[in-house]
């Protein structure tokens, strides 16, 4: 009789394997609970200091009174009325240019077929490399030849066409399905009902996100119109409220918090009601 074949030593001692990817997500998880700790600290604090009176500004006390005082002083002691006013208009009027132009030449280079498309393409991408800051002097001068200095128009100007909003549509446009184009265009839609009827309504997340980076930016930006303003009548709120809280104003940090407060209050209200088509709009435009 032939002996048995002998059967394989299996080791009863098995690695783990979701161990190391455990401990990732674990000093990831701290990494980014760290991380948001220390962006909510600055917005915690202007919240205590603005909710309650100045003596407790520096001190934290669960017993401190509540109070909206802070507030009130404020909006009177600045005409912010006036530079939420001016704010709403250059951000609605920027906006409303990036649309309509980036919808335009989004769908141009993504779906016309043209002379010089990619080299147009390769033109609004090296933009994205030049920041707006560089070219303030030049933007200053031209301006000034024109009579613009010290008004709305002058801030919107040199933002109104935007190289990322082009860019942003133009993949959000290419994932459009041809198909689609091409059975409304049988149906006799011309390419600006093609346009308005087919890739506008599916872009919707992306037009809502974009809207929201474009807002915010414009709604914070301060060096340029701080340059071009000189007058309340188009000052915006970023300048407004240095103007406010200079040291001739003197220093009360629970008033300046309160002020800091109602400027920034409508972009966290907009981006926690839209923070959802925020995210999912770049994960579908291919923005890792």
């Amino acid at each position: 009789m032939s002996a048995p074949a002998a059967q394989p030593v299996v080791s009863s001692h098995r690695a783990d394997p979701y161990a190391p990817k455990g401990l990732s997500l674990t000093l990831e998880s701290i990494g980014a609970i760290l991380l948001a700790v220390l962006w909510v600290l600055p917005l915690a604090y202007a919240v205590w200091a603005a909710i309650h009176p100045a003596e407790y500004t520096t001190r934290f006390d669960l017993t401190a009174p509540l109070t909206l005082d802070n507030f009130t002083r404020a909006w009177a002691a600045a005409p912010f009325a006036r530079y939420f006013l001016n704010t709403f208009i250059l951000v609605t009027m920027i906006l409303a240019f990036q649309l309509v132009l980036g919808t335009l030449a989004a769908y141009a280079l993504a779906r016309q077929d043209f002379w010089g498309r990619d080299i147009a393409f390769a033109l609004i991408l090296a933009q994205l490399m030049i920041m707006p800051d560089a070219l303030i002097v030049e933007n200053y001068r031209t301006l000034a030849k024109v009579g613009l200095i010290d008004t709305i128009p002058a801030i919107a100007l040199p933002y109104i066409a935007s190289a990322f909003g082009i860019f942003l549509l133009r993949q959000t446009f290419k994932t459009v399905p041809k198909e689609l184009d091409d059975a409304a265009r049988v149906e006799g839609a011309s390419p600006l009902q093609v346009l308005m009827r087919v890739y506008v309504p599916l872009a919707k997340p992306t037009y809502i996100a974009y809207g929201l980076v474009s807002v915010s930016y414009h709604w914070n930006n301060f060096l340029w119109p701080l340059l071009v303003t000189n007058s309340v009548e188009s000052r915006p709120l970023t300048v407004g409220l240095q103007v406010f809280s200079s040291s001739d104003q003197g220093i009360d940090w629970a008033v300046i918090c309160a002020a800091t407060l109602m400027t920034s209050a409508p972009l966290l209200v907009g981006f926690l009601l839209f923070q959802r088509q925020f995210v999912q709009s770049f994960m579908r435009a291919g923005i890792k």
